[in-house]
């Protein structure tokens, strides 16, 4: 009897050991493709680099356009300051993450370091000083990337006039501000290898797969995390949280996903913040497109575009399928003109002029929030934090359509009436943030 107790009690350690085993070990974000991964010097294509139809032959053009594409200016500019010099408060379940200073200043930046110091920072999140830096500097992505790009973007960033600018100090409880543990975490999420192309898979796949998983770390807002924060990669691009937002599903899943757009409508989104019926990009992914997709060649957009619609879709069970058609002109015609008195009379009196009644938009396309995925999202999380925040677009035409930010003028019961009043007029599903939901997320700030 003894050894049969022995003998389950081991048994069930070694599923539980397996179990933990699975929920920390995750596959590569490649691991969904089908054919056989390659070396780089191995394969016949040039998915690393600059693309073909990029026509500047100078070096530095050529590091500028790198950077673009992994858009590091977005972190590392703090709102109002100067560009890459960092400061940037990045709010997580943890605590404050300010990025860092990289310019080429040699006492606050990055002037003094050589480039082996720069490539083991993007490959394996280790400053100059043997400091670990934080996932929220995305080396587990960037570690795909080839020697040569990175040097391309140090050499860009060498370039740019350096501003003596110090960070304020990252604000981590405990355990997490003990920065040695990220060695166990590099060693569980980071691969530490190059990127790889699939043999079997188009050029244009692979250069796809490049700018989406090396320098565009798409999975690192998109995809779901574990408990430990490490991506979870068996829900690839099922959606996921970015500073308090949600970064919605880019699967195929037609329901909570984009498998209903076409790879027009994904194209036009990237290029200019808006697709038609589909929404326009606010919070970080507005500025992903202003800073980073948009700059980008034709061809480069094309294969991000054709390497995300390759993902097998995953549902997000608390997201439904957008509603595409417009609400009412009337004002009153609708349920909530009723259920929710102050959300329908802040709305009229000062989002209507814009968004009009039906959400089509009443001046540009970008206001448009028929379809779009935030007022579809029963969480109303983007709602609110567009409207706390404000929100701005930029059309092709260069025109900024700018929302403005309503967190001074109104009260977190204020903006919950509001948020909920737009999503059920416009949305598939009505919504019920509270005061005390908002009042987290203006906290956030």
């Amino acid at each position: 009897m003894k050894f049969k107790r022995t003998g389950i009690v081991v048994g069930i350690l070694v599923l539980i050991g397996l179990v933990l085993v699975w929920v920390i070990r995750q596959p590569g974000p490649m691991a969904f493709a089908e054919g056989k991964r390659v070396a780089l010097a191995d394969y016949s294509g040039k998915p690393t680099g600059v693309p073909a139809d990029f026509q500047d032959t100078d070096a530095l053009a050529r590091g500028r356009y790198l950077a673009v594409a992994a858009d590091c200016e977005a972190c590392h500019t703090k709102e109002g300051g100067d560009a890459f010099a960092g400061g940037r408060p990045l709010e997580t379940d943890f605590g404050t993450i300010y990025t860092s200073n990289i310019t080429p200043d040699t006492e606050t930046g990055i002037g003094s370091w050589s480039d082996a110091d720069f490539l083991r920072a993007v490959h394996e999140g280790i400053a100059k000083d043997g400091t670990r830096l934080y996932p929220a500097f995305p080396y587990a992505s960037y570690t795909y990337l080839t020697d040569e790009d990175v040097l391309a973007i140090k050499a860009y960033l060498f370039s740019l006039p350096a501003v003596k600018s110090t960070p304020p100090e990252t604000e981590l409880g405990w355990p997490y501000n003990q920065r040695g543990l990220m060695a166990i975490w590099s060693k569980l999420y980071n691969p530490g290898k190059r990127f790889e192309p699939v043999a079997d898979q188009t050029p244009e796949w692979n250069r796809g797969a490049y700018l989406a998983e090396a320098l565009g770390h798409c999975g690192e807002c998109h995809t779901p995390r574990n408990l430990l924060q490490g991506l979870k990669n068996t829900k690839k691009f099922s959606g996921g949280m970015a500073e308090g937002w949600r970064a919605y599903n880019l699967t195929s899943d037609k329901e909570s996903g984009i498998g209903t757009w076409s790879a027009e409508d994904l194209e036009q989104y990237l290029k200019t913040g808006h697709s038609a019926d589909r929404g326009s990009a606010f919070g970080p992914m507005a500025q992903a497109v202003h800073l980073s997709f948009q700059k980008l060649t034709p061809s480069d957009v094309t294969a991000i575009v054709a390497y995300v619609q390759s993902i097998p879709p995953v549902s997000t069970p608390d997201l439904p399928a957008p509603k595409l058609e417009p609400a009412s002109a009337d004002p009153s015609d609708h349920a909530a003109a009723e259920s929710n008195e102050r959300g329908h009379l802040m709305f009229a009196s000062v989002c209507a002029g814009c968004h009009s009644w039906t959400g089509t938009g009443s001046y540009v396309p970008h206001t448009t929030l028929t379809g779009t995925r935030a007022v579809n999202d029963p969480t109303a999380t983007n709602v609110a934090l567009a409207i706390l925040r404000g929100a701005s677009t930029l059309p092709p035409s260069g025109d900024i359509a700018v929302m403005p930010a309503f967190g001074a003028a109104w009260s977190d019961e204020e903006i919950a009436d509001v948020s909920n009043y737009v999503i059920a007029r416009f949305g598939a599903k009505p919504s019920s943030i509270t005061a005390k939901e908002v009042h987290e997320l203006r906290e956030m700030q």
